[in-house]
């Protein structure tokens, strides 16, 4: 059917809906920016776990081997320690040796002297001359105090009147082990005058002519 609008009058138009422009252009290099962070932070993050994981590794590598150097320098000092004490036991043996083959007096009196350096701890001769009834003794130790023990036990020995230190100094020859070398005298004491006995006095008075009333 045909309509005819009698009035003259424009009929209005529909108004059309606005539509929204999309644009895709300028949101696809913002997403790749957001991805190439997303890589490069994951990227970067492995590098600095397997980085750390390497330096933790090698820190405790570090450890294992100052440890291992503590031990190994312990040890070192005790081997040292060792070989000290036994130059020192050797040369015990030695100074006992020479006494026993250059000795000049009695056995009782070189038997003596052995017993006092052997009792005094860290102490040892070198060196022992006898002149006359003159005793001169060389010798080193560990501290003084075993030389001044070394002293006090010769004069409560009984076979000295006079016992004297010449010389003690620190010896800078031993290197980490203190030294102590000294030089002593001693005046050899006479023996003891002997006691008559009861058998010698009888005889004495028995041939002592009896006085007659």
């Amino acid at each position: 059917m045909i309509r005819i609008n009698l009035l003259g009058q424009t009929r209005p138009r529909a108004a059309r809906r606005p539509t929204m422009a999309v644009d895709t252009g300028g949101a696809m290099p913002v997403a790749f920016i957001a991805v190439g962070v997303l890589v490069g932070v994951l990227v970067l993050g492995f590098f600095y776990y397997t980085w750390d994981k390497q330096l933790t590794e090698e820190n405790n590598k570090i450890k294992t081997l100052q440890a291992q150097k503590t031990e190994l320098e312990q040890t070192k000092l005790q081997v040292e320690a060792f070989e000290k004490q036994k130059v020192i036991l050797q040369q015990r043996v030695n100074t006992i040796e020479q006494l026993q083959r250059d000795r000049t007096g009695g056995q009782e009196l070189l038997d003596m002297v052995a017993n006092t350096v052997s009792r005094t701890e860290n102490l040892w001769l070198t060196e022992m001359a006898r002149k006359g009834n003159a005793l001169s003794m060389n010798g080193a130790s560990a501290s003084i105090n075993a030389v001044a023990n070394f002293i006090t036990a010769l004069k409560r020995s009984g076979y000295f009147q006079k016992v004297e230190i010449l010389e003690s100094k620190q010896d800078d020859k031993t290197q980490g082990l203190q030294t102590i070398t000294f030089q002593i005298t001693a005046e050899i004491a006479p023996p003891p005058p002997m006691q008559a006995r009861p058998a010698t006095a009888s005889a004495a008075a028995a041939n002592t002519p009896a006085k007659k009333g």
